[in-house]
């Protein structure tokens, strides 16, 4: 098999509970998200984008909708024969199936995958993030570096950075500290999550780290933190653009209306650098004789006889006569019955809301209606 320069180990296996009703019934990174796209899309067509055509998705919760979205990963151009897109469930010990511990214990228990490809750099990926990258650039940085490890950050407020774990660099970027939430940051580089290891410096460090008593076997809390008082080469690759941790219903809301509200400015869907997706094919959308819609974005397969204002209808959702939708995001094949008005809500994944219904309001928290039934 051909040695690889850098795959992908994508971390697809939490539970999202933050997300309340939205991951009752499925894996973070397989919630549908602008309508047409589920949140898993913008990293694996990253990888497919940036050239990188061996991704390992590490799947534990709810994985059945998620496998059966991403299937061969023909969807992403990663159906080929020397690599391609590998579903890795959780691992099986002596004395059964066991969930993974921690971040750097899911990777670990995959050593075998990434030794058959022998890469030469592992980017691991987390998988409920909103964003484009080119991977290319920071492994251009990593390798001119010789960097043991390269972490992509992004600067936030300083007054936001206790919400994040932050890196401290020197002029050359190379990292002298690691502070998870801090609640004095002197640094307001932000972990996104996104890191290059060589795959000789990865390989020691989880193997040390799964021997380690008392380890969470994280990359933050532990293999970073380790790596840095080893004195190993660890730099920072600054990231400019949009990117959104979804974990939370009011990010996940608000990241979509960042569609809408500053479209020119997000950079996530673009001509030159799509975002695959493996969506059902759908009709085009009907608008009814007294469909009214300002500022939205509809998606194939909708039917429309109501009032949309400032919302996202993702496929096959209808909306009945005298309905009225403002500031909401409706995902894939809800059906909203007559003279319901939804307001600042999310309604979930094929559920039917029966005529007359009120749901949200303009001044309260975002409310998430309704169990998702899924239908991938």
């Amino acid at each position: 098999m051909k040695k690889k320069k850098c795959i992908a180990m994508l971390l697809a296996g939490g539970q999202g509970t933050r997300l309340g009703k939205l991951t009752s019934s499925i894996a973070k990174p397989a919630v549908s998200f602008g309508g047409k796209y589920r949140i898993i899309d913008f990293g694996l067509s990253n990888c497919v984008n940036s050239g990188i055509d061996t991704v390992g998705i590490l799947i534990q919760y709810k994985p059945l909708i998620l496998n059966r979205y991403v299937g061969t990963g023909e969807s992403w151009d990663l159906a080929v024969a020397d690599g391609g897109v590998h579903i890795l469930p959780p691992y099986a010990g002596e004395t059964g199936g066991e969930w993974y511990e921690g971040t750097a214990d899911a990777i670990f228990h995959n050593l075998d995958f990434i030794d058959m490809y022998d890469p030469e750099n592992v980017l691991i990926l987390s998988g409920d993030h909103i964003y484009k990258m080119d991977y290319n650039k920071m492994l251009e940085a990593h390798e001119a570096r010789n960097a043991d490890l390269t972490v992509s950050v992004i600067e936030v407020p300083m007054e936001e950075a206790s919400r994040f774990g932050i890196m401290t660099a020197d002029k050359e970027g190379r990292i002298t500290k690691f502070s998870e939430k801090p609640k004095n940051p002197d640094s307001n580089l932000a972990s996104m999550g996104i890191y290059i290891f060589s795959w000789k410096a990865l390989r020691k460090a989880l193997l040390e780290d799964h021997e380690k008593e008392g380890s969470s076997h994280d990359f933050g809390k532990d293999i970073i933190p380790k790596m840095l008082g080893e004195g190993k080469d660890i730099f920072v690759f600054r990231f400019e653009g949009y990117w959104r941790d979804v974990g939370t219903v009011q990010s996940y809301y608000d990241s979509q209306m960042d569609l809408m509200d500053d479209v020119e400015n997000i950079n996530v869907f673009t001509k030159h650098s799509r975002v695959f997706s493996n969506s059902n094919i759908y009709p085009p959308q009907y608008l009814g004789p007294n469909a009214n819609i300002n500022n939205s974005l509809i998606c194939n397969g909708c039917t429309v006889y109501g009032e949309i204002t400032h919302s996202i209808l993702g496929s096959g959702v209808t909306i009945g006569e005298g309905s009225v939708v403002e500031d909401s995001i409706i995902l894939p094949n809800a059906i909203i019955g007559r003279n319901c008005r939804i307001t600042k809500a999310i309604v979930n994944e094929g559920v039917t809301v029966d005529d007359r219904t009120e749901i949200g309001s303009a001044d309260g928290e975002i409310e998430v209606y309704g169990k998702a039934k899924l239908s991938i």
